[in-house]
């Protein structure tokens, strides 16, 4: 009994712990005649993030896998913003992210704001049509692909800014080159898909440095972040696929100390739109706040390399190379 007590003693000073460190954005600056393009935005934190942006005169245009039409219209019966729209974005496959991009470019007169925020953790192995492991293609190939399509309309909107969905995960990868698309054999090594979903917030905050480095002087900035432990459907979907006893223990954990979407979006919103860090550009968040990024990252000629694989992976050509 006496072991009860302690396990939920400590379990409320964690989820006590767990509200009074979490970081509010307070901002209140308006986004009338901005546009902004949130993948996985009909869910989540993109979701909650789409909604906050629209409720300040966004433009607002959800990218989703999944049917838009639903998030669309809550959006706009919630913030009387009719400005919000839907697109379909599957990235898993390059041509649909290809057959965005081009439509964002041929419609959209402005992009101000790019979210890159969609992501799986499925366990389940599984290769794209494209080649490339699906995790990785999801959570980061795709995005890399179409942050490089969408960068001429977002350098003529001016100043600008991209933002990166990472994770602290991210600081527990071992991503060496090869892994960027790793072979099957792969996931019955000790790292298995997790190694693969890390490697993949790994390379979220790789891209966010990179971009920030390679577009000083642009008008462009690129940042990432970690929303901490969200309580999203996205989460509960993918520990379906886990082993019961794995399931009941993270679906638990992830609600006793899991945060809403709502807050683990507010550092996504702080860097998309916040004043106070306008001028910031290649760094990694948590909670609101600067955060030293993963060793890994300060090796230079090494997120060199991992550019240059993500260019050949994705299929750039030269001249979509923006940057």
């Amino acid at each position: 009994m006496g072991a009860v007590i302690v396990a939920v003693a400590i379990l409320i000073s964690l989820y006590s712990l767990n509200k009074f460190l979490c970081f509010w954005c307070k901002s209140k600056v308006c986004l009338v005649g901005k546009t902004a393009l949130i993948t996985g935005g009909a869910s989540g934190i993109g979701y909650q993030t789409a909604l906050t942006l629209a409720s300040k005169g966004c433009r607002v245009i959800i990218a989703d896998v999944t049917d838009t039409k639903n998030a669309v219209q809550c959006t706009i019966e919630k913030t009387h913003n009719n400005n919000v729209i839907g697109k379909h974005l599957d990235l898993a496959l390059f041509k649909s992210v290809r057959d965005l991009a081009e439509n964002i470019n041929l419609t959209e007169p402005r992009l101000d704001i790019l979210i890159n925020n969609a992501g799986i953790g499925d366990v389940n192995i599984c290769y794209t049509e494209d080649g490339l492991e699906r995790t990785m293609q999801i959570n980061y190939f795709g995005h890399f692909l179409l942050t490089h399509l969408l960068l001429d309309l977002l350098k003529k909107s001016s100043p600008s800014r991209i933002v990166f969905t990472s994770s602290i995960i991210a600081y527990f990868s071992t991503l060496n080159l090869e892994q960027l698309n790793p072979k099957p054999e792969y996931f019955s090594s000790i790292y298995g898909i997790f190694g693969t979903y890390s490697a993949s917030k790994l390379m979220m905050a790789f891209a966010a440095k990179m971009f920030g480095k390679k577009l000083i002087g642009t008008g462009v900035t690129a940042n990432s972040f970690n929303p901490g432990g969200s309580r999203t459907n996205i989460f509960f979907k993918d520990i379906k696929s886990y082993r019961d006893v794995s399931k009941i223990f993270l679906g638990l954990l992830a609600w006793l100390l899991g945060k809403s979407a709502e807050e683990g979006a507010q550092t996504l919103i702080y860097l998309a739109h916040a004043d106070e860090v306008k001028d910031i550009t290649g760094k990694y968040f948590m909670e609101g706040k600067r955060f030293p990024a993963p060793v890994i990252l300060r090796n230079n000629e090494y997120c060199q390399e991992l550019w240059d694989r993500s260019v050949l992976y994705t299929k750039l050509e030269p001249h979509e190379v923006k940057c």
